[in-house]
């Protein structure tokens, strides 16, 4: 398997080194939750990034691992440095969708995800060793971009107090873009190739995309979703307080005393 898309741009990535060492980490954690892998950790992960709330490896990591991440790492040394493989890996990420580089150059595709690409040999390898069965390849090999997509759109799912749709108060297109941009995350998971098909004549009339094509679409939708969310954060509410009388000053409770002396005590 190869990993496209890791190292095509000039923004800050992580090393060979350490990507070895999350996929470690996701094959020790696979033991506990069959949905881990690298890249469902890594599709997991952007949407994490770039989603409405800020968040530390330790508020989200037990959200979305649950107990698997304590069986696979119950020893103290071994948890603090698994914990610096994905932390290692969330500053990059968000480097990556630092939303004021990203609405200075909209067009620039900055984020850099993990996603593999099952070559010839891979797929002749898993049907001698009976991993899939011979002539299912094609229902069974994931396509590029599949997986990462499914981990980007648990963390939606399975975080909705985090992503909730706009609401009927929102502003005008609002929702309708809210829903397009991920709808365009979400297609890469689609395998069946006559529902893929339909989807790109819904999203996409009358154009020719391929396979790269749609990953990008994908990708700059994640960038997109980190700016949606920059951009419709709630306002705080302005708090307007009265006016405080000086130290010296009467204190405004009739007392007859200095504030000083009475409720500015």
């Amino acid at each position: 398997m190869t990993t496209p898309f890791t190292n095509l741009v000039h923004y800050p990535t992580n090393t060979d080194a350490e990507l070895d060492r999350l996929q470690q980490l996701a094959e020790q954690l696979s033991g506990f939750d069959e949905r881990v892998s690298l890249e469902w950790l890594d599709g997991a992960m952007t949407a994490l990034a770039a989603g409405p709330r800020a968040k530390t490896v330790a508020e989200w990591r037990d959200a979305l691992l649950g107990d698997a991440w304590s069986r696979a790492f119950a020893d103290p040394q071994a948890d603090r440095e698994a914990t610096a493989v994905l932390q290692s890996r969330w500053t990059v990420l968000l480097k990556q969708l630092d939303p004021e580089l990203l609405m200075d150059a909209v067009d620039e595709l900055r984020l850099a995800p993990v996603m593999l690409e099952w070559t010839d040999e891979d797929t002749k390898r898993l049907v001698e060793d009976g991993t899939i069965a011979a002539g299912s390849e094609a229902d069974e090999i994931p396509l590029t971009g599949e997986v990462w997509a499914h981990g980007f759109m648990d963390v939606v799912e399975g975080f909705p107090d985090d992503w909730k749709e706009p609401g009927d108060s929102a502003e005008e297109g609002m929702a309708d873009a809210y829903d397009e941009v991920l709808a365009r995350i979400a297609m890469l998971t689609l395998h069946d190739p006559e529902e893929l098909a339909k989807t790109l004549e819904e999203m996409y009339p009358g154009e020719k995309l391929e396979r790269d094509d749609l990953i990008q679409e994908a990708l700059y939708a994640a960038q997109d979703l980190r700016c949606y969310w920059v951009q419709n954060a709630a306002r705080p509410v302005t708090r307007v307080v009265g006016s405080v009388p000086g130290r010296n000053d009467p204190c405004h409770c009739g007392s007859g005393k200095k504030f000083k002396k009475c409720h500015g005590a």
